[in-house]
């Protein structure tokens, strides 16, 4: 067995192993066995390994010391699938961003700097940068705090992360296909990038009605065939290409809001519908919502060409809502607006430190 030194954290609403870069092969082939291994893909249970059978619970990241002078930490996000043998690095992940702080931190490649510390991170699966601010009191991480965030049971330290330019950092630009309102199949959609691609189209359009849970739409093979197929014509729009074996792009179903937000959300991601709504989804579904002309902007009253130039946005999402605080410019047109800056609130907790053990036979090159 090799054993490799490794972190199990939750990051926001999500669940993963964290490594050192340099506890992992340079060799992407050789790296991507080692985590199949470890997360127990492919395997619908995931029995033998430590993935949780799910995808927002087979998620890696992986850091080390930036390589850039404007960033402390280089974060790679991996998705492990989970009844696949792939591994993609197609997307961020704000969730898992959220441990990567504390993580940096925990393994010396940062520094505390007081109460509160913050970490610059260089996010290396899109070239974007956040800063995440890590409560250090007395120089050591803290997990146990009052901050609590939906779909996640208690409260904890609060993690504030801000998104400095993710602006089309998948596919080139914010509005990828140049417009704000496209028609796939004789159904109406806006598709952004704002950290992460993200095609949205009314519930009602595919038969949904935005009050039913995850597993209800996941039920509906008939729901699920017609977003697949509107997935794979966005992706070509969107600069993606073929999609088909890509986790990207999300799909959001937007209905109106039941709880005083802006927009209710469910998002496949893209096979399953996320319990909650990903970090960088919620930002781009925000970011629609203040554009006049989107598909999200008919569920808002703020989406108007003299709208603030800060607002607070809520997504709501199957197990509660997300809060996004946005700047924004240029809101007269497509060709103007400008997201300046992104930030919300996580929090993350260490749950494990130790070892993975990964079979030899799995791993010839590292025998």
């Amino acid at each position: 067995m090799k054993a490799i030194p490794a972190y199990v954290m939750r990051g926001g609403t999500s669940k993963g192993l964290y490594f050192n870069a340099d506890d992992l092969p340079a060799d992407t082939a050789a790296r991507d066995a080692v985590l199949l291994a470890a997360m127990g893909s492919p395997d619908e249970r995931q029995i033998d390994g430590m993935g949780g059978a799910h995808p927002l619970t087979s998620k890696v990241a992986i850091v080390s010391p930036s390589t850039r002078s404007d960033a402390d930490v280089d974060y790679l996000f991996l998705q492990v699938v989970v009844d696949k043998a792939a591994v993609s690095d197609a997307q961020n992940c704000g969730n898992i961003l959220a441990g990567v702080g504390p993580y940096a931190i925990e393994q010396g490649m940062v520094h505390p700097q007081g109460d509160v510390t913050d970490v610059r991170i260089h996010m290396v699966n899109t070239g974007a940068l956040a800063v995440a601010r890590v409560q250090t009191p007395a120089g050591q991480v803290a997990y146990e705090g009052d901050a609590g965030i939906d779909g996640v049971p208690g409260t904890a330290a609060p993690v504030m992360i801000d998104f400095l330019d993710v602006a089309g950092s998948s596919c080139g630009a914010l509005f990828p296909t140049g417009n704000t309102i496209d028609t796939i199949d004789g159904i109406t959609v806006t598709c952004v990038d704002n950290g992460m691609p993200v095609v949205m189209l009314h519930a009602a359009s595919v038969g949904a009605t935005g009050n039913e849970t995850p597993a209800e739409l996941e039920a509906r093979a008939d729901i699920k065939a017609k977003v697949e197929a509107l997935r794979l014509q966005a992706g070509k729009l969107m600069n993606l290409g073929d999609v088909t074996h890509k986790t990207v792009p999300k799909m959001s179903l937007l209905s109106p809001a039941r709880h005083g937000g802006a927009v209710n959300t469910h998002t496949f991601i893209p096979h399953r519908v996320h319990e909650a709504i990903g970090v960088l989804g919620s930002v781009s579904v925000a970011t629609a919502c203040v554009l006049p002309g989107t598909v999200a902007s008919e569920y808002v009253s703020k989406a108007a060409s003299n709208a603030p130039s800060s607002q607070t946005l809520t997504i709501e999402h199957p197990t509660g809502a997300f809060t996004v605080e946005m700047d924004i410019s240029g809101t007269q047109s497509l060709d103007t607006f400008s997201v300046n800056r992104a930030a919300l609130l996580r929090t993350a907790r260490l749950l494990m430190r130790g070892e993975v053990l990964v079979p030899n036979h799995c791993l010839p090159a590292l025998q």
